[in-house]
């Protein structure tokens, strides 16, 4: 039998000595000088083939925001499913889709992400019922990350109206927990700015159970305050997502070393982040 997903991510934390994943969302207006003058495919494969060797050594994960391919077309899928490929199992892979339906519809979406590109997680949100989980729960070795709170300024508007189990983001959180603990591939996303959400989440969600945090670097996220209050007792079931600040360290011809360096500097800073822990407990 196979690990379950929350094992396989917390082997990969401990083998590559890192929790940092990197977000792989090319920005056609954001590319380095030397690629804009090229066609958008070739932009877009020259920029991957750049930047995923140089931020590699230093990244637990990469994760894809559907939307950065869509916009290139059919070239935009092509590369979704080669670079997938390419970094390999060694890494955690994850769709950042976002996205919720009914339970037919996420089989099919759960089927094109795993089986079709080869990702190892999708990111969803809850909003039309639990039971959309379902087609994901069945395959305990593919991970599914939930949607609790999210790192945009308007996130509060919905995620945070009151109900009986607290703000509704907490409400999310809660039933992950016991969704985790009984399938062992579910976890959660909470951004950056809040972390008051990630102390009161990771007290919720115990050991283990993973949360990946978008929101630093450009959106402004506290590094330090993700880690002390996003790790778990171990130093682990963490993932950090950097995204702008990694991809567009540079737009000269420095611009792969430069991600390289970032990548290298923050996965650095977060390790000497949990050592803090470990030393502070």
């Amino acid at each position: 039998m196979s690990a379950k997903f929350s094992q396989r991510l917390d082997q990969v934390l401990r083998v590559r000595r890192s929790l940092l994943c990197v977000g792989l969302d090319p920005d056609p207006a954001q590319m380095p000088k030397p690629l804009r003058r090229l066609r958008p495919a070739l932009q877009l494969e020259r920029f991957l083939a750049g930047v995923v060797p140089a931020t590699y050594p230093h990244a637990a994960a990469f994760k894809m925001q559907l939307g950065s391919y869509l916009q290139y077309g059919p070239d935009g899928f092509r590369a979704l499913a080669r670079w997938t490929k390419r970094i390999g199992p060694s890494r955690i892979r994850i769709l950042d889709l976002k996205a919720n339906d009914i339970p037919n519809t996420m089989r099919m979406l759960r089927d094109g992400a795993f089986r079709q590109f080869g990702f190892d997680a999708v990111t969803i949100t809850p909003w039309n019922g639990w039971e959309t989980l379902e087609p994901f729960l069945d395959d305990p070795a593919r991970g599914v990350f939930v949607v609790a709170h999210s790192s945009n300024p308007g996130s509060g508007d919905f995620q945070e109206i009151p109900t009986p189990r607290g703000p509704l983001w907490l409400a999310v959180v809660g039933e992950v927990r016991r969704l985790a603990h009984a399938h062992g591939n579910v976890g959660v996303v909470l951004g950056a700015t809040f972390s008051d959400a990630l102390r009161t989440a990771r007290a919720t969600l115990g050991n283990g159970v993973p949360i990946l945090v978008p929101g630093i670097g450009a959106q402004g996220g506290s590094l330090a305050t993700t880690v002390r209050e996003g790790a778990d007792a171990h130093g682990r079931g963490l993932l950090v997502n950097a995204s702008r600040s990694i991809l567009y360290a540079s737009s000269e011809k420095d611009w792969r070393r430069a991600a390289a360096k970032e990548a290298e500097r923050t996965n650095v800073q977060i390790n000497q982040l949990r050592a803090g822990l470990r030393t502070a407990g």
